[in-house]
């Protein structure tokens, strides 16, 4: 099932209500994975669903629903349940249980002082920094690209260092062998990697009745064949997103994921589209649908909405930066003559600059 859940449709009550339909129905909640793309996003969706779960139930002092939270535990980013699954398989795959995951930070840092043991930090034309070798390594890592291609396609002013780079690169892959350490890409790799095992991918698949996924526009190739692996028909697997929304590809995220879903798993795939907007009005509504519109790949939709009509939006093109700063700034000042206190007025940003 592909659920396009369009902008302010309630796409985290959707999903949290298919969980609880799902266990009202007789799912075991210990045998439903659902994946988020952060912790937070995790813990809301948890927390949801067992609210549902107590209203449906009519369980007003919370016991049952609480019991079935206590079952609900695979719940969580697709790196935190990697986390728990390469543990439990470690010693299969040749891993130490005890393994240490690091974050970006630490990463960056262990490619710093390779950086610097490998004498490139002292070459005559700068080397690459720290965090763009991470964002190098990551991207080809979550693509599956060469670096040759990674390079041609993302990081451009890097080509002339691509033999350096893949030097740095496998000292970066030996260091953490020999110190036990994985990072957060490591934790999809080396699932991706055990669930291209018949044997592994069947008894991991078996532990689950149902998979959800939420955000699937910005799931990685990695991602997307670790689900394939798991659910080779389909069969129990609900995907939540929006094509509209695929706004991650810098970060290896791949919009083609959501737009084959009903492809990779025809004939059964059904596809339900979300289209009720309760967030806001319809004169905005009509800006973003005919924005959207203009995709030549895309699901079709039309966001109606439930505020009913309101001012229309106005589209401003600026020549430059300061004489949109001068408009913006033009706009506060003439609303403040009209009485709206400046705390009332909000100015968003795209950088912090």
């Amino acid at each position: 099932l592909l659920i396009i859940a369009a902008a302010g449709t309630g796409k985290t009550n959707t999903l949290a209500h298919r969980v609880a339909h799902l266990v009202i129905n007789g799912v075991d909640p210990s045998r439903i994975m659902l994946l988020t793309f952060t912790r937070r996003a995790a813990i809301e969706m948890r927390r949801r669903t067992i609210e549902i779960l107590r209203k449906a139930l009519d369980d007003t002092l919370g016991s049952r629903s609480q019991g079935i939270a206590q079952k609900l535990t695979w719940t969580g980013t697709f790196h935190s349940l990697g986390n728990r699954l390469l543990r439990h398989y470690a010693p299969q795959l040749g891993l130490d249980p005890q393994f240490t995951v690091i974050d970006r930070s630490d990463s960056a840092d262990l490619l710093d002082s390779l950086r610097t043991e490998l004498g490139l930090a002292s070459k005559e034309q700068r080397f690459p920094r720290k965090d763009t070798c991470l964002a190098i390594y990551s991207h080809r890592v979550n693509t599956q690209s060469s670096l040759k291609e990674t390079l041609e396609t993302q990081f451009p002013w890097c080509q002339s260092f691509a033999e350096e780079l893949t030097q740095i690169c496998r000292a970066y892959v030996e260091r953490k062998q020999q110190l036990s350490l994985l990072d957060y890409d490591d934790l999809l790799l080396f699932w991706h990697a055990m669930m291209q095992e018949p044997r592994f991918a069947k008894h991991v698949s078996q532990h689950f009745d149902h998979v959800l996924v939420d955000e699937y526009q910005d799931t990685n190739r990695l991602q997307a064949e670790i689900l394939l692996a798991m659910r080779p028909d389909g069969d129990g697997l609900t995907v939540v997103g929006d094509d509209a929304q695929a706004i991650y590809s810098f970060r290896a995220a791949a919009v083609d994921n959501i737009l084959g879903f009903p492809d990779k798993f025809t004939p059964r795939a059904e596809v339900v589209t979300l289209a009720q907007n309760y967030r806001s009005t319809q004169p905005v509504l009509d800006v973003a649908n005919a924005l959207m519109a203009e995709a030549p790949r895309q699901y079709r939709k039309h966001l109606l909405s439930t505020r009913g009509d309101g001012p229309r939006p106005k589209l401003v093109a600026a020549a430059d930066l300061p004489s949109q700063a001068e408009y913006i700034c033009d706009q506060v000042l003439k609303k403040r003559e009209m009485n709206v206190a400046l705390r009332r007025q909000a100015v968003l940003f795209r950088t912090a600059s």
